[in-house]
């Protein structure tokens, strides 16, 4: 199919350079389907029919990262492009990759062996559009489809039914009737992934625009092997006047409702995860979750310790869980309060949370709840602009003025300070030299 797509200058070189040599080339997969959708593409990738040490001898830098599979790096401008031979893999025998290759002449037993069809396409620009199973028509009508066989892709790599959900949410795409049963029909391969794989999936339909779509792997069933614990929250009712949603309706309009970050996104998953394990109904019928704050932090180190979170996204993730129901008034002293406990980065990440929260719940009370939040978040800026202290390392005095006035070493110097922060933040007025130490003076000289 003749259409012409932009194809940077390097790339262009590139398969230029194997045409003069008598082999083809085509960039292929993502980057044809973004390029069709308009977006621009972010890996520019080539198949050949060049053997990849014939590849080799054609460029001057090239790095060797998966010959056995027939891929090969070039180097050009400091740009990576990657290059790989048309091949057709082997058995998968641990349904992840494939236990042998064998390389082909044929670009159309290459794209045989894609997931779906959408990314099963070909380009370059004397050919044009190369599409042997239908993607072209498939992206016209938004449908991702698994070339040919759905229950073989899926067995052969099983990390290929959640890039089906992924590419779902990401493109807004539906998946086809027969794609979607070969999903539910292998779900338990999924047991055979890395929980690195699967996060990042995850991670990707989280920040997707379509971050609802994560409720197809509850309808395929595949939620109950990687996020058992959000499988629990699937219809649990919140009979609540606060909550108009189910636990699992709330939790996916709360991640609609901020922003497409990966750690607040996350946050939102998995903020009320606690909530089935402690409902309770009073005898008016009214469903309480008390404590459920504490068990869905628990819960929440579980899973960004099983899906091998590194630490710094877990420690924000867990406080934003733990912190996203504590009560902060508007005024000075409160905000200090929550200043100093969770610092100024997670505050004003808490603030966001709060509001998504506050948009998944009840709209009855929405408007005022977002005015006390607004108010709260502007006098926040106003106490941080001017320097207002609320942290131990704001404090006038430090913990060597207090040895100097008499304290000794140890644990009373950290408690004194504290004290004197509690003051501080109280009257902020006392927070100089001069002050605190005739307070140290007067209260703490002997303590023991």
């Amino acid at each position: 199919m003749k259409k012409d797509l932009f194809i940077p200058e390097d790339v262009q070189n590139i398969i230029a350079k194997l045409n003069n040599k008598g082999y083809e080339a085509y960039v292929v997969g993502g980057c044809v389907r973004d390029s069709l959708l308009g977006k621009e593409p972010k890996d520019w990738d080539i198949t050949t029919n060049s053997l990849p040490h014939d590849t080799k001898a054609l460029f001057v830098k090239t790095i060797d990262t998966g010959l056995k599979h027939g891929t090969v790096i070039v180097v050009i401008n400091n740009e990576n492009y990657e290059i790989t031979t048309y091949r057709i893999d082997g058995e998968y025998s641990d349904n992840r990759r494939p236990d042998k290759v064998e390389f082909t002449t044929s670009l159309k037993d290459d794209l045989s062996r894609r997931d779906f069809t959408i990314n099963a396409l070909a380009y370059n620009p004397a050919s044009g559009i190369m599409d042997y199973f239908g993607g072209m028509e498939d992206l016209d009508n938004q449908i991702i489809r698994a070339v040919r066989n759905a229950d073989e892709r899926f067995k052969e790599d099983a990390l290929r039914m959640l890039r089906a959900i992924r590419f779902s949410a990401q493109l807004d795409f539906q998946i086809e009737s027969k794609t979607l049963k070969a999903i539910s029909e292998n779900k338990e391969l999924i047991n055979n992934i890395s929980p690195e794989r699967i996060r990042e999936e995850l991670t990707k339909m989280l920040v997707s625009p379509n971050p609802h779509k994560l409720l197809l792997l509850h309808d395929t069933g595949l939620l109950k092997f990687i996020l058992p614990e959000f499988e629990n929250c699937i219809g649990v009712r919140q009979n609540n006047p606060y909550h108009m949603y189910s636990v699992s309706e709330h939790t996916i309009n709360a991640v609609l409702s901020i922003e497409n970050d990966k750690v607040l996104r996350w946050a939102m998953l998995l903020h009320d995860i606690g909530k089935p394990i402690t409902k309770s109904t009073d005898l008016e019928g009214t469903d309480h979750f008390y404590g459920h704050q504490k068990v869905s932090m628990d819960l929440s180190l579980d899973i960004l310790k099983r899906l091998r979170f590194d630490n710094k996204s877990i420690d924000l993730i867990l406080k934003l869980v733990q912190y996203h129901d504590m009560k902060i008034d508007c005024d000075i002293k409160s905000i200090k309060s929550a200043l100093r406990i969770m610092g100024k980065e997670i505050f004003f990440m808490l603030l966001k949370v709060k509001e998504a929260d506050m948009r998944a719940q009840n709209l009855i009370y929405l408007e005022p709840r977002l005015v006390e939040l607004d108010n709260i978040r502007c006098l926040s800026e106003r106490i941080i602009k001017s320097n207002e202290c609320y942290t131990l390392n704001a404090l006038a005095v430090k913990g060597n003025d207090l040895i100097e006035l008499g304290i000794k070493q140890g644990k009373d110097i950290g408690f004194i300070l504290n004290k004197l922060l509690d003051m501080v933040i109280e009257s902020p007025e006392l927070n100089t030299y001069s002050q605190l130490c005739q307070i140290v003076r007067s209260h703490f000289l002997n303590i023991h």
